[in-house]
This record gives C-alpha cells, sequence and structure tokens, in this order.
C-alpha cells in the first residue's frame, strides 16, 4: 500500500488529499471488514495503471461530483504539476480516525479527505513528481509518499518466522515490522494470562498445602493402626507387603475423591472462572481509564481506539476475551490424576518409612 501526501520531508507543504494506493483488494482492510463500503459506481480495477479512483461521500457532496468525472489534483510543492483522475466509485465510511497519527494538522489526514486508488497508478504519479534546479541548487518538489506493506499469514508462527526472516533477506532496519492483529490478540489475552498466572501460583500453593496435609494425616494414621502392623509382620507377612497394602489404601481413596472432584470442579469452574475473568477485565479498563483522567485528554490503546471508562468500553476499550468455556476432558482427568498419585505417594513415603522402622515384638509387647 503506498500514501502520498505532498512536498519532501525536509519542508513538506501540506496538502488537501491523501492519496492511496493498493497493490490488491486483499489489502483494503477498510472495505474487507465493513469499515468502509461503495455506494455508487465500484471500486478500481486490481493492478490498472489508469487514473481510477474512488472519493468519499461527503468529498463528492461538498465539490458535486459524481460517477465518471474527472477531478484534478496539483502538487502542493509545484502547482504547474497536476494529475487527472478518474472517478469510478464514491464510498461511505464509518473512520473517524487518522490513521497517520496527524489529527488536525493536516486536512489530508481526514478520513474523508482520502482517494483511493491502484498502486500501480499511485507510484506512476509519484514517479513523475520532479525535481527542479532553482538557482544553481538542487530544490525538491517532489511529493512526500510513504509505503506500507500487508502480508497476510496462516498463523502467528508463520509471522513470527517472517520477522525474523524479512531483514535477512534485504528489508533495510529503517522499517518495522508489526501486526495489529497480532497486538489486538496479545492484548486481549492480558486478562487471561494473569488469570493464568493466578492460577498456577494457587495451585503451587494447593500442592504444598495437600502434601502437608495427607503426611500429618498419615503418620496419625499409622500411629493408630501401629498394632495391625506389628500383628501382621508377626504372622509372617513382609513388610513391603504391609506397605504395599497401606499404599494402594491410599491410592483408592486418592482415585474416589478425584472423581467427586471432578464432578465438582466441572460443575463451578466455568462461573467461577468467568467471574474471576470479569475482575480482570474491570482491572485492565479502570487502568486505562485512570492514565486518561491523569493526561487530562483521551488516550489511545494498545488498537489504536479510544480508552473509555468501564460502564462504557463496550468494545471501544480493550478488546479482551470476555469469557471462558472449561470441559474437563480426558486429557485434564489424566493430568487432575497423575497430580493426585504424585501427592498420594509422596504421602505414602512417610508411611512406608514409618512401617520399616517397627519391629513387630516391640510392638505387640509395647501395646497402648
Amino acid at each position: 500500500m503506498g500514501q502520498m501526501f505532498g512536498g519532501d520531508m525536509g519542508t513538506m507543504t501540506a496538502g488537501d488529499f491523501s492519496l492511496i494506493g493498493y497493490s490488491g483488494d486483499n489489502a483494503m482492510r477498510d472495505f474487507l471488514d465493513g469499515t468502509s463500503a461503495i455506494t455508487e459506481g465500484s471500486v478500481f480495477e486490481e493492478g490498472t495503471e489508469n487514473y481510477d479512483c474512488i472519493i468519499s461521500q461527503e468529498l463528492a457532496t461538498y465539490n458535486s461530483l459524481a460517477v465518471g468525472d474527472v477531478m484534478t489534483l496539483a502538487n502542493p510543492n509545484d502547482e504547474s504539476e497536476t494529475y487527472d483522475l478518474n472517478i469510478v466509485g464514491i464510498y461511505e465510511t464509518a473512520d473517524t480516525a487518522s490513521e497517520n497519527g496527524m489529527g488536525g494538522m493536516f486536512s489530508a489526514a481526514d478520513p474523508v479527505n482520502k482517494i483511493y486508488m491502484s498502486y500501480s497508478a499511485l507510484k506512476s504519479i509519484v514517479d513523475q513528481s520532479t525535481i527542479i534546479n532553482n538557482n544553481g541548487m538542487e530544490t525538491s518538489t517532489a511529493v512526500f509518499s510513504q509505503t506500507n506493506g500487508t502480508y497476510v499469514f496462516a498463523n502467528v508462527n508463520d509471522y513470527e518466522t517472517f520477522c525474523e526472516e524479512v531483514y535477512d533477506m534485504g528489508l533495510s532496519e529503517d522499517y518495522t515490522v508489526t501486526s495489529a492483529d497480532v497486538n489486538s490478540y496479545e492484548q486481549g489475552l492480558v486478562p487471561l494470562d494473569t488469570l493464568s498466572t493466578m492460577a498456577g501460583y494457587f495451585l503451587i500453593v494447593i500442592v504444598a498445602i495437600g502434601v502437608l496435609i495427607l503426611v500429618v494425616l498419615n503418620v496419625f494414621s499409622i500411629r493408630e493402626r501401629k498394632y495391625e502392623i506389628g500383628v501382621l509382620t508377626a504372622i509372617g507377612m513382609k513388610k513391603s507387603k504391609v506397605a504395599f497394602i497401606f499404599i494402594t489404601e491410599i491410592l483408592i481413596v486418592t482415585i474416589a475423591a478425584v472423581i467427586i472432584g471432578s464432578g465438582v470442579g466441572a460443575a463451578v469452574s466455568v462461573p467461577v472462572g468467568n467471574a474471576l475473568l470479569e475482575n480482570q477485565i474491570t482491572s485492565q479498563e479502570q487502568t486505562a481509564y485512570n492514565q486518561q483522567q491523569a493526561f487530562g485528554r483521551e488516550m489511545p490503546s494498545f488498537d489504536g481506539t479510544i480508552a473509555e471508562p468501564p460502564q462504557k468500553a463496550e468494545g471501544n476499550g480493550i478488546s479482551a476475551v470476555t469469557e471462558i468455556s472449561a470441559a474437563v476432558d480426558g486429557e485434564i482427568l489424566v493430568k487432575l490424576l497423575g497430580i493426585c498419585v504424585v501427592l498420594a505417594i509422596a504421602s505414602a513415603a512417610v508411611s512406608v518409612g514409618t512401617i520399616m522402622r517397627y519391629q513387630p515384638l516391640n510392638i505387640l509387647a509395647n501395646r497402648d
């Protein structure tokens, strides 16, 4: 995508319009996502070198222009340099923000003053823009232009690979490779990432406490069943077999607890998770709103939109994931069972160690 504003980098003269050229229909994102739409005529042919263009409804109305008319534009640095553009379509746009960040400094930054045409035709205009000699000194009257490249990738991995390889393939470091979609996606996942981190810490605490509780319970259980251990070992049962019996009992209780806990967890995980996520989203929106209040003006968010108060931010502020769906499937059950088995074995190790230290005759002789 190419853009032409008028002027050179040092002494740029502000023009009234901005010409935007697209190399293909797929690059016209505003028309693909519904921000803009043709109301009369049609979009110029893809890749055409003709000076065909489409203009906004407001621009056509204020200048009494219609499809089929010819409009003449002049280089703001050299008014003798003119170009005749054929109007093949008129569009309406819901865009109210400037893409180049100039705001109201130039009328060319106004979305209604954007004139769209093919990249080939725009490049022809830029190439024809002249450089003249004035009193022996070279003075540039060429219009100022910039090129924005847009690529479509199947997934984020392809995009990240492209970011790494594009500079190795010769792209100058003066260019920056960015993706509004990836940035929006990553920012939208901030509440989920925060929630995931909190859940991870919570899991670590629960596991640590669980091990401690199980160890304590097993210690008391062994003390209560010390005589039983003494009898079994006195009649000839090996200590290893006694330890196996205790471990089997613990694992049976563990599996039963997993089944019951999975059912309860599946029932409450979705509402609890959504409640926590809602708190994270509210916190993010409140932070953005506080920044706006602190600066005394509207602050752009990650996607170029305006941060609004939480009660007003309905898709305009932080565009985040607002709902999660949780399902206890086979993979989750296997992981849950694995964690529980590890906890059970860790606690059973204390039981086994205690059993191995007991001497059956001493137990029977010192029965409480």
